[in-house]
């Protein structure tokens, strides 16, 4: 899709309804976050999220997936320790989480990991510029790159990552015209979050652009609709009506139990049994 110039998306997702939702919309992949520790279980930071966590998400994600490509993100401290350590986990992204890939963060310094994920058949996608698992060495979530010192090692970071073998790579959170020249620099395709217009790809966080977090508007998200505001509206209106009396009503019910006729194997048809206590069954 690079080489032809064909742009695709990506977009978060940590369970069955969700998945099934974006991949019927015609998402190309769906990456299960570790943001699922911030959206999902709210926290202030992704890093207690642990790889049994994103496993679980990514086995209901693709319960409800039928084409979008699956990636599964691992968390912190589960790929830095070493290539050894990392490639257990990652394997078990594919083998227990039914991930089509995985993604990790890190540049120059993470490069030896994935070309070790990589030999052993394991896709790998990239993730450079600002990386959350980083955000206290970082001090906080801030643009990446915005000196010429910076930009150059981000840029050198994402050459590293496309020379160990990874597939694609995310770019988070650096200026547009690093990230253009970044993507005109690899061969590989750049997914970008905060990065500007020029990337091969885009991902959102799902329960951003469709407006599930109320408290939360980065300014690189643009949200295409207002679940939580509608949702607290529709349940509103349940609580008034089931309240006032007004819900269920005849139409949401069950009606009374009907008798039902034995018939006799010449066909004529018999009173219905009774049981002590029980009235008629059969």
């Amino acid at each position: 899709m690079k080489e032809r110039g064909e742009r695709f998306t990506m977009v978060t997702a940590y369970d069955a309804t969700f998945a099934q939702l974006l991949d019927e919309a015609g998402v190309d992949m769906l990456l299960v976050g570790d943001s699922l520790g911030m959206v999902v279980q709210g926290r202030d930071s992704t890093l207690p999220v642990t790889v049994d966590e994103v496993i679980y998400h990514c086995r209901a994600v693709a319960r409800g997936t039928r084409c979008a490509h699956i990636v599964g993100d691992m968390p912190f401290m589960s790929y830095q320790v070493s290539p050894v350590d990392a490639l257990r986990n990652a394997g078990r992204f594919l083998a227990e989480g039914a991930a089509h890939s995985v993604k990790l963060e890190g540049g120059a310094d993470m490069a030896p990991t994935i070309r070790r994920i990589v030999a052993a058949g394991i896709p790998v996608v990239g993730h450079v510029g600002l990386t959350p698992q980083s955000v206290h060495a970082m001090g906080g979530f801030r643009v990446q790159g915005r000196t010429a010192a910076d930009a150059e090692r981000v840029l050198a970071d994402a050459r590293a990552v496309e020379d160990a073998g990874a597939f694609a790579i995310v770019l988070e959170g650096i200026p547009l015209d690093l990230a253009q020249r970044i993507t005109e620099s690899l061969s590989i395709p750049t997914i970008g979050i905060g990065a500007g217009p020029h990337c091969d790809a885009q991902v959102l966080v799902c329960y951003d652009l469709l407006g599930l977090t109320p408290n939360l508007r980065p300014k690189f998200v643009k949200r295409y609709a207002e679940f939580y505001r509608d949702g607290v509206d529709a349940v509103r209106r349940y609580c008034d009506e089931v309240r006032g009396g007004e819900f269920p009503t005849k139409e949401y019910s069950f009606g009374g139990a009907r008798k039902r006729r034995r018939k006799s194997p010449d066909g004529e048809q018999k009173p219905p049994l009774k049981v002590a206590g029980y009235g008629p069954v059969g």
